[in-house]
């Protein structure tokens, strides 16, 4: 049985009446802590993490108004990605909840809501519903904000997605989205393309060896790229004063006027008296 298959078996039989209905963490050690994003309702403040029948430091707990996720790339999906990164989140739980009041929440309301409040209607986004998330059905958002978090780029591809919906009166879960078989239909699906070892088959092994990197720094091969920049540009200027003759100045030359021959002199004729 896999953690979140004891969980709800746990809880089932603990809303059921049974006093021992619990489960030993200690046996899921390898699948704790577990991240769950649920709704801000003060209402759930009794029930976790005592619905999942956990101690509260394997229990990573993301709220947001309506438990919505907007996008693969939201602010929401930052924190559960840091939270696997960097608190070692093994599982991911989307917990809504039932009576949800974003759910029962229009847009011509929340507008009405939010101008008692002093907020201008050209102080918003165009688009209310895109923008706060909101949503007419609580099991859909769950199912919307699941497909969000299995297809975000910031969560590996292994960590299993669950929704779940919690009776906000008596704290049972009604299990919405089962992470495992979504991974299991994943991985059959991506079956041709993968040997036997799990890795894309057909690619030859790879070998870190293989590369090379240089023997510096990232702030030496700057200035090694600066230098080589600067050394280039010089051999450039002296490859020009070297090799390409400097043009004297053109001569001027008076151009001479044509010799025009000039006639001898014409003798004047003397008239002789006889």
């Amino acid at each position: 049985m896999r953690l979140f298959e004891a969980i709800v078996d746990a809880n089932h039989r603990a809303v059921a009446g049974d006093q021992d209905a619990g489960l030993h963490p200690g046996d899921f050690a390898d699948e704790l802590p577990v991240i769950a994003l649920t709704c801000i309702d003060p209402r759930l403040n009794a029930f976790f993490p005592n619905a999942l029948a956990l101690p509260a430091e394997k229990f990573i707990w993301l709220r947001n108004a309506g438990n919505i996720i907007t996008g693969p790339l939201s602010s929401t999906m930052r924190s559960l990605a840091l939270a696997c990164a960097v608190k070692g989140g093994k599982e991911i739980a989307i917990i809504g909840h039932t009576d949800c009041q974003v759910a029962k929440t229009t847009a011509m309301q929340l507008l009405e809501k939010l101008k008692e409040q002093g907020i201008d209607r050209h102080a918003l986004p165009d688009n209310l519903n895109d923008f706060f998330g909101m949503f007419a059905s609580e099991r859909q958002n769950i199912l919307k904000a699941c497909d969000f978090v299995r297809h975000s780029p910031l969560i590996g591809p292994r960590i299993p997605v669950h929704g779940f919906l919690i009776d906000i009166e008596t704290g049972k879960l009604d299990w919405i989205v089962n992470g495992y078989e979504v991974l299991q239909l994943e991985m059959q699906s991506a079956k041709p393309y993968l040997d036997r070892t799990g890795t894309l088959s057909g690619l030859k092994d790879f070998e870190i060896g293989e590369m090379k990197f240089p023997d510096m720094k990232i702030g030496e091969v700057a200035m090694k790229a600066g230098s080589m920049v600067s050394s280039a540009t010089e051999n450039i200027g002296t490859k020009s004063q070297r090799e390409i003759p400097i043009a004297e100045p053109p001569v001027q030359v008076r151009a001479q006027p044509p010799k025009i021959p000039v006639p001898p002199p014409i003798s004047p004729r003397l008239h002789v008296n006889r």
